[in-house]
């Protein structure tokens, strides 16, 4: 099969509130035109164009149809859509790519979280028939989690802190930055004991853009294009009571389906502290592995892009000759977790 590459990315600011509608037109005009540019194309050179979004957070169903007008009514495109976030977008369009259908792909995810009350509109996800009727919100779901690992001795709250503290300084341009110490942190108040408000993502409203491109047509496009060496995506049960919460064998079972050694750098969807050291053990990341040098999910967590942007983020960094993770996921307490190997040429 074709192989593929990424050729450009392109994001929005990472803002708690936006004053734009909720199909997220506003935030996706301009990283769209922003990544053509990158990329030296055209709207009509794009073969598939694939998106991410979410009806439940945008309030209104077909939400992402008003948000084809932000690439407009013509010339006619062929288009495509996943209820995740836009990192299952990537891999239908890498799928179709690989194929030989087309040889360029655009793809982009968005959200508008603060449209309404992010924490309890999650709780939709949860199993309907014995949880999501209680209505939980996602930090207190994400509580138990860390509960479960703190009293397994798996990690600290003074693990967590450090995760946060590094996230926090790693990224000037972030939504949240904060150059802090773990122990800073630590003298801060709970959340959702044993959560403080730095073990959680920041409720954001963002957007996402990568153009994908066969990758002899991306060498044409960009001098350094990231080459996608392999990507896979598990799946693990919505009843809460029925999983291991604090491993997550659907990541294993992922990174073991495309390879992960040899990798330098890694960009993983840790939405909270916690999940970042549990997906660090999951992939069998070692401290010779920089992660989330953009700062991650806990400086910015737009929903349904921010997967989308760990892949984008990890293209841009890996350096020539290496090879980077990026993790994505979806779902309550890391559900479903895809993997996307990349490597620099």
């Amino acid at each position: 099969m074709t192989d593929v590459s990424i050729v450009s990315f392109a994001q929005a600011p990472n803002v708690r509130a936006t004053h734009g509608t909720t199909n997220g037109v506003e935030m996706l005009v301009p990283i769209l035109r922003e990544a053509l540019d990158g990329a030296g194309l055209a709207k009509q050179d794009i073969g598939f164009w694939c998106s991410g979004s979410s009806d439940y957070l945008a309030g209104r169903a077909f939400s992402f149809i008003a948000a084809v007008d932000a690439i407009g009514a013509f010339p006619p495109i062929h288009e495509s859509h996943v209820e995740a976030d836009a990192a299952w977008a990537l891999y239908e369009a890498w799928v179709k790519i690989r194929t030989g259908e087309v040889d360029t792909a655009l793809v982009y995810g968005f959200g508008k979280s603060s449209a309404g009350v992010l924490r309890r509109v999650l709780a939709m996800q949860l199993d309907p028939y014995s949880v999501a009727p209680l209505w939980p919100d996602a930090v207190s779901v994400a509580g138990l989690q860390a509960r479960l690992g703190l009293d397994q001795g798996l990690w600290t709250e003074q693990d967590m802190a450090e995760v946060a503290a590094r996230s926090r300084g790693a990224n000037p341009n972030a939504q949240v930055h904060e150059r802090v110490t773990a122990e800073e942190l630590l003298d801060r108040p709970y959340l959702a004991d044993p959560l403080r408000r730095h073990d959680c993502p920041p409720v954001t409203d963002g957007a996402a853009v990568v153009v994908l491109a066969t990758a002899e047509r991306a060498r044409e496009l960009t001098p350094n294009p990231a080459r996608i060496i392999g990507m896979a995506h598990r799946v693990e049960s919505a009843q809460l009571g029925a999983r291991e919460l604090t491993a997550s064998p659907s990541t294993a079972a992922a990174a073991a389906a495309v390879g992960t050694d040899g990798a330098t750098l890694a960009e993983l969807h840790a939405p909270f502290t916690h999940q970042e050291i549990l997906l660090r053990r999951a992939l069998r990341l070692g401290d010779e592995v920089t992660v989330n040098p953009s700062g991650g999910p806990l400086c910015g967590n737009p929903m349904f892009a921010a997967g989308l942007a760990r892949i984008g983020e990890a293209a841009t960094r890996v350096p020539p000759g290496e090879r980077a993770i990026a993790h994505a996921t979806s779902g309550p307490l890391l559900q479903q977790n895809l993997v996307c190997v990349l490597e620099g040429e």
